[in-house]
């Protein structure tokens, strides 16, 4: 979680900051076979060099990205699940809890659908 900690200083809010730290922990140790990383400015995970799933944060929320093909697979969860989402992101607003089972599936989909990708991005 080092690699986080810059980023999370950063994030004025303390509600907001401990609920990114708290994010971010769960998915380090739900997923140990993923690398943490910092790009673009944003916390990530990358599987075999492949871009799994990111975060970001703002004033009403915290964003979790799948990238598109994930918005597309889990779309109708999404809006079960109570969230917004754009077509590259799902906003998990700060004073709603988060819906880690969800945030799970989406993992486990990009790893699996992304095991031979062999760029960053989907193709």
């Amino acid at each position: 979680m080092e690699v986080f900690d810059e980023f999370l200083a950063q994030i004025d809010n303390p509600k907001h900051r401990n609920r990114t730290e708290e994010v971010l922990a769960w998915v380090t140790n739900k997923f140990p076979n993923l690398t943490p990383k910092i790009a673009w400015n944003q916390p990530m995970f990358t599987d075999h060099g492949t871009y799994i799933i990111g975060f970001s944060v703002s004033k009403q929320h915290l964003a979790v990205a799948p990238e598109r093909a994930g918005i597309i697979h889990f779309s109708d969860e999404i809006v079960q699940a109570g969230y917004d989402h754009s077509k590259m992101l799902v906003r998990f607003p700060w004073d709603s809890p988060v819906d880690f089972s969800l945030l799970e599936k989406m993992i486990e989909y990009n790893i699996l659908d992304k095991a031979d990708c062999s760029t960053f991005w989907r193709k």
